[in-house]
């Protein structure tokens, strides 16, 4: 189906409701994880694209090295097809990466595009890293820019990339896959709509800073499950512009758990709901299921469900963080907040390291709504960090549903006084 020299004959171009396939070997690529396959990979897509119900085969045996490149429409057909069945490798020479980029493999502007298969995708970061942070220190501008010390790490440049990026595109699916080593975040969704990952695995080092598993941003109606991740950072991370987001059946650890945010940073507004994590293991991590936010910020976190999650030799399984600040940063006292409301916590289980429940909520927005039902939380059999571990509330209002363990009497019943409510305070409505 796919003709050689990087072009496809035009009478093959007219039979698109077929579908067809376009092997990168076909292009030119060599495969062997030395030569450069980039423009064999753009000669592929670029055919493809042109095919409704195409693939684009990255076949198996073979090694392919790809610099930086954008698999990009909106004039490609839909319903495209990327088989991954190889390993793609990136570069890990300062000049294939020119001043920086924030992404290294990116599909953009497309409506349903799949990546699947037995294939790995594999960022090479550990030259990324090598100025490496304590794990336990975070950086919450994983999503950003993250500067590095250029000479100390090989000569590549401060901007860090992101593995696999998808914007602006709807109907997305990521299946089967292994991505690893990414020098940033490993998977990246956004301005996506109807986006389902599933049996994917992803891997870096527990002490690989800012590697966060899957990052969504402005994306909704986002399907995550039977998926493992294992990180230097959050193994998900659900950041402002996300709806209708639903994780179930993974298991994530090493890494800094499952996070909403951080949110409102610079004084920003933030809008995330209806949000369910259920279902799931979290292992030998920072943080469990967390939400998190900077001084200063406005809009809200509205209906969250965390529901049946074991959690064993976690730090801090439950916790809510309004005044959040990553230790890079000067972070002052502010009235504004996030509103966090409608959050409950259902059959949460299993063993912490430093603190079971910690809600740090805003003074002049308190969190309202926070319910906990069947939390049985108990200390570690090797130890505990903190000798005072009961449970932390600071203007944390709502209902313990069943007798928790251990009891958190710190919950102020009820709601805030009604000039505190998050929806009778100018900047809560999304």
């Amino acid at each position: 189906k796919s003709g050689g020299g990087g072009t496809i004959n035009a009478s093959i171009n007219a039979i698109s409701t077929a579908g067809g396939t376009f092997n990168v070997l076909k292009y030119g690529a060599k495969g062997d994880g030395i030569a450069d396959d980039t423009n064999a990979f753009g000669g592929a897509w670029a055919d493809a694209c042109k095919v409704q119900g195409s693939i684009m085969l990255v076949p198996s045996g073979s090694v392919f090295l790809v610099k930086p490149i954008s698999f990009s429409g909106p004039n490609c057909m839909s319903n495209i097809v990327f088989q991954l069945e190889g390993k793609i490798i990136a570069p890990t020479n300062s000049g294939a990466w020119g001043s920086g980029l924030l992404q290294w493999l990116e599909f953009t502007k497309l409506k349903g595009i799949t990546i699947r298969g037995k294939g790995i995708i594999d960022g090479q970061g550990s030259i990324w890293w090598k100025l490496t942070t304590n794990s336990a220190v975070e950086s919450e501008s994983s999503y950003l820019p993250n500067s590095i010390n250029t000479e100390a790490n090989g000569g590549m440049p401060s901007t860090k990339p992101t593995a696999l990026r998808f914007y602006g595109s709807t109907d997305v699916t990521v299946t089967g896959i292994t991505i690893q080593n990414s020098p940033q975040t490993h998977l990246k969704f956004d301005g996506c709509t109807g986006v389902q990952v599933s049996g994917v695995s992803i891997s870096s080092p527990g002490n690989s800073p800012n590697t966060d598993g899957i990052h969504l941003q402005n994306s909704q109606n986002v399907v995550i499950q039977a998926t493992t991740l294992a990180c230097g950072d959050d193994c998900i991370s659900i950041q402002t512009g996300c709806s209708n987001i639903y994780v179930r059946n993974v298991n994530c650890g090493p890494g800094h758990g499952i996070s909403i945010g951080g949110l409102g940073k610079d004084g920003t507004k933030a809008c995330v709901s209806n949000v369910t994590v259920r279902d799931s293991i979290i292992q030998n991590t920072l943080n469990g299921i967390r939400i998190k936010s900077w001084q200063g910020g406005s809009g809200s976190v509205k209906g969250v469900l965390f529901v049946n999650i074991q959690v064993s030799e976690v730090e801090n399984p439950i916790i809510i963080d309004q005044y959040y600040c990553d230790g890079h940063n000067n972070c002052p006292n502010k009235t504004s907040a996030v509103a966090i409301s409608g959050v409950s916590y259902q059959s949460i289980k299993g063993t912490y390291t430093a603190n079971p429940v910690h809600l740090a909520c805003s003074d002049s927005i308190p969190c309202a709504g926070i319910t906990l039902s069947t939390i049985a939380l108990n200390p570690s059999t090797k130890g505990v960090k903190n000798n005072n571990n009961n449970p932390y509330c600071w203007r944390a209002f709502g209902e313990i549903q069943t007798a928790t363990t251990p009891p958190v009497s710190c919950l102020q019943k009820g709601g805030p006084p009604n000039n505190k409510r998050p929806d009778a305070i100018s900047g809560y409505v999304c």
